[in-house]
């Protein structure tokens, strides 16, 4: 186990090994489906360089490392309705795809009670090391698959999927799902109203976290910054976690991603609804 002054990477040597996954996973380029699907916290890896960030195995396989159960939503979906998915392939504690690779929160020292050893005292070039190994690429890899919807014609629009977790310092979080957004309400507002009329579902907007004051780097640079329809998505990790949970949330926002894209008018840039 290293101590939390160990420094745990040599800047300039690579921090990915050759035989080591490559920061992203672009799942079914061609699919049909009118959006992307994107996973910022879909693995718990660490690379082997960092040496698990000093941590032990209990703690990255905890809601730290990653997002629970979204990684098997996400794959459900593009099984069943020919969706395009990209996703990370690395854990948020080694750099945070879903925030500023400058902000402190994007290589936290500490998530909730755990301290991460191997973020202790990063320098920026420590930062700038992991961006370039895993922020960008996965991030150009969003851009470059937009690109490729533009480039035939379709606008698309972007779904950003999370879990989070049903309890926090304490407070058990009543809401079975959430829905993120900020000043663009096209997919929200009607995901709102289709995710409300489900009996029994707890329904939370901009809950457990709001997007109204948002460190999110992926919506508001993929969506909001290039005028195309988008909303996150968090699901709670209880409910799809083990069992049929993730198929079954899977086919009931397939269900309604379907219907409300096919909107008429929906599917266009629009800048001055993300204005």
């Amino acid at each position: 186990m290293l101590d939390k002054h160990h420094k745990l990477e040599a800047v300039g040597a690579p921090l990915l090994a050759p035989e080591e996954p490559p920061a992203f996973d672009l799942i079914n380029p061609e699919g049909s489906a009118p959006y992307l699907l994107i996973c910022d916290h879909a693995s718990p890896r660490i690379p082997a360089s960092l040496d698990k960030l000093g941590l032990d195995e209990a703690a990255l396989a905890e809601h730290i490392a990653w997002d629970i159960g979204i990684r098997d939503v996400a794959r459900r979906l593009v099984e069943r309705y020919d969706v395009t998915l990209v996703q990370s392939a690395y854990s948020r504690l080694v750099i945070d795809l879903n925030r500023y690779p400058n902000h402190p929160s994007a290589t936290s020292e500490q998530s909730g009670d755990v301290f991460i050893p191997g973020n202790h005292d990063l320098g920026p070039a420590d930062v700038l090391h992991r961006a370039d190994a895993l922020f960008w690429p996965y991030h150009n890899a969003v851009s470059a698959t937009l690109q490729r919807f533009l480039a035939r014609g379709r606008v698309p629009a972007i779904i950003s999927l999370h879990s989070f977790t049903p309890e926090y310092r304490g407070f058990r979080r009543p809401w079975h799902v959430g829905v993120l957004w900020h000043r663009d309400g096209r997919m929200a507002a009607p995901l709102l109203a289709g995710l409300e009329a489900i009996p029994g579902l707890c329904v939370g907007d901009n809950e457990p976290y709001s997007a109204k004051s948002p460190l999110g780097y992926s919506m508001d640079v993929h969506g909001m910054g290039m005028g195309l329809p988008h909303v996150l998505v968090e699901i709670r990790q209880d409910l799809i976690g083990q069992g049929d949970g993730a198929i079954q949330w899977a086919d009931r926002l397939g269900a309604l991603f379907a219907g409300i894209l096919a909107q008429p008018g929906l599917l266009k840039v629009d800048h001055h609804a993300a204005g």
